[in-house]
């Protein structure tokens, strides 16, 4: 029987991370990046961004939320980012808000027929810049528009077909409550999407730290151990956590 063939790694440059998966998430695969306020979300797909442009692959940030400059001046209190990466154009940012004006997508609910034209235009947009590596914050937010559940599906089956072939790694953000029992909104994004990193708090000696943990991804054999996340000038750290001193989530 001939050796399966290794699936090519997209290297976080979060090394705990990149540790845990074998060496990085499979090259294509779609990520939901679940987990409640403050947790982290938000910075661990801006550090994937950012090592990503640093290695030239060409990275896309789609804020749906918070406006791209408000972005760029929050990351650049971390020593990591370049703004070099941005002037050059291999730190992309867009804010969606306005991609749904210039579309006339301006209805509190998008018909079946405004959500081809949004998974087209984001298409296009990864195409045309050669995008390798994409973050969608949040996808609780753009879910927020459909109508119905099959809409959601359809909308991340799609849009994950059309990144997959042009071997664009994407994360999406999910926003999610501090005691969830689902990892996303609506409870069908996790069954869709090819893996799921979960954070959120918990209190350890009197302290509230940050907690990570791996809890699927497809092609990839991976730890489901918890690690204590660690967000620093210079990059997230990561350690196991010990579970000693906990005293619940939070």
């Amino acid at each position: 029987m001939a050796p399966a063939t290794a699936l090519e790694r997209c290297a976080t440059g979060i090394t705990g991370l990149d540790n845990i998966l074998e060496g990085g998430i499979p090259r294509g695969n779609m990520v939901l990046v679940s987990g409640s306020v403050g947790t982290g979300k938000t910075t661990l797909c801006l550090e994937f961004l950012v090592r990503g442009a640093e290695r030239g692959e060409r990275s896309l940030f789609l804020s749906v939320t918070e406006s791209s400059t408000k972005l760029i001046q929050n990351l650049s209190t971390f020593e990591f980012f370049r703004r070099d990466l941005v002037d050059q154009g291999s730190l992309v940012f867009v804010d969606l808000p306005a991609v749904y004006d210039r579309l006339g997508l301006g209805k509190e609910e998008l018909s079946s027929e405004e959500v081809d034209i949004l998974i087209r235009t984001i298409s296009d947009l990864v195409r045309s810049l050669g995008v390798k590596r994409l973050v969608l914050d949040s996808l609780t937010s753009v879910c927020y528009r459909f109508r119905k559940d099959e809409q959601i599906r359809d909308f991340m089956l799609r849009l994950g077909q059309e990144l997959s072939d042009v071997r664009c790694t994407s994360l999406l953000v999910s926003e999610i409550g501090p005691n969830p029992a689902r990892y996303s909104l609506h409870g069908v994004e996790e069954a869709i999407v090819d893996g799921v990193i979960l954070l959120w708090n918990t209190r350890r000696f009197g302290d509230i730290v940050r907690v990570v943990q791996v809890v699927k991804m497809r092609g990839t054999a991976h730890s489901r151990a918890q690690y204590v996340l660690d967000l620093t000038s210079i990059g997230i750290l990561m350690a196991p956590h010990l579970k000693g001193g906990r005293e619940g989530g939070v």
